[in-house]
C-alpha cells in the first residue's frame, strides 16, 4: 500500500468582478485570488483491489463521504482519465476550512486529490493536471498553482501575479453558508450598479443577511471572499464573539496544494 499526505490551502478573493455570461449559464469573472495559511489535509492510500473503489472518510459531519463529494469526483476522474484499474483509493479528509464559506475548501481538496494521486501514479504532467482541474470546477486551478493569481472565465483561466506577503484574518457567521448559485442568482436580479464593493457578490447578498451587515459595519475595511459568507481583513484582527467563527494570525502563502 502507498500512502501520501497532501496539504490543501484555502483561498481568498482580494476582489471579484463579474464581467458577463458564458456558455452553459456560468458568469464570467475577473478576480485576484490568494492562497492563505489555512489548510485541509488529505491522507491518500492506494492498494490493489479486484476493481476500482473509492472510500472517503474524515473528521467533519458537515460534508458527504460519497460520490457527491468533489474529492470523490476528482479521484474518479483521475482513474478514468489515466485508465487505471483494480485499485482501492482511501482518502481521509481532515477538514479545517469551513464549508460554503467562499474559501474554496471543496475546490482545494479536489485539486489536492488530483495532485496526490499523480504523485503516486505519475501519469500526467502539470499541464494535464490543470486540464483535469478545469473540468471539475472554478477554483481548482488556483488551488493547484497557489500564490497570487488573476483568474478569469469561470475562474479556470489563470495568470500568476507577483506574490505579496501579508497578514490576514477571517470571520464567518457560524450558521450561515451561502452557495455560489444563490450569490450569482442574486447578482443577476440586481437592478442598480455596484459602486462601493470590491466583491460584486458581497454587493449581491449583503442586504439579505444581518450578520454580514454587522461585520461590514463593525469592520468597514473587511471584504467578503467568494460567494461568502466569510469576510477577511488584511493587517487587522477580528474580535472573538458569540455566533462567529474567527481565525486571526493567518498569512498569504506562495504555494498551492503540496505533499507534506
Amino acid at each position: 500500500m502507498k500512502t501520501i499526505k497532501i496539504q490543501c490551502p484555502a483561498k481568498i478573493n482580494l476582489n471579484l468582478k463579474i464581467t458577463g455570461k458564458l456558455e452553459g449559464g456560468f458568469h464570467a469573472i475577473e478576480s485576484v485570488m490568494q492562497t492563505i495559511s489555512l489548510y485541509d489535509y488529505l491522507t491518500i492510500s492506494v492498494e490493489d483491489s479486484v476493481e476500482n473503489e473509492i472510500i472517503l472518510s474524515g473528521n467533519s459531519n458537515e460534508i458527504p463521504y460519497d460520490e457527491t463529494n468533489l474529492v470523490y469526483k476528482a479521484a474518479r476522474l483521475y482513474l478514468e482519465t489515466a485508465k487505471i484499474t483494480n485499485k482501492k483509493i482511501s482518502i481521509y479528509i481532515e477538514k479545517n476550512i469551513p464549508i460554503a464559506a467562499g474559501l474554496a475548501g471543496g475546490s482545494t481538496d479536489g485539486a489536492g486529490v488530483l495532485y496526490g494521486l499523480n504523485k503516486i501514479f505519475l501519469c500526467f504532467d502539470f499541464e494535464d493536471l490543470d486540464n483535469l482541474c478545469a473540468k471539475l470546477g472554478s477554483d481548482l486551478n488556483v488551488c493547484l498553482h497557489g500564490g497570487r493569481i488573476l483568474a478569469k472565465g469561470r475562474g479556470e483561466i489563470i495568470t500568476p501575479l507577483a506574490f505579496e506577503e501579508f497578514d490576514v484574518s477571517l470571520i464567518k457567521p457560524i450558521n450561515l453558508g451561502i452557495s455560489a448559485k444563490e450569490a450569482y442568482t442574486k447578482f443577476s436580479q440586481k437592478k442598480e450598479s455596484n459602486h462601493n464593493y470590491e466583491n460584486d457578490l458581497e454587493w449581491a447578498v449583503i442586504d439579505d443577511y444581518p450578520q454580514l451587515q454587522y461585520i461590514k459595519q463593525k469592520y468597514p475595511k473587511s471584504i467578503m471572499t467568494g460567494s461568502g459568507s466569510t469576510y477577511f481583513m488584511i493587517d487587522g484582527e477580528f474580535e472573538n464573539e458569540n455566533g462567529y467563527w474567527v481565525k486571526n494570525g493567518l498569512k498569504s502563502v506562495n504555494f498551492g496544494v503540496r505533499e507534506v
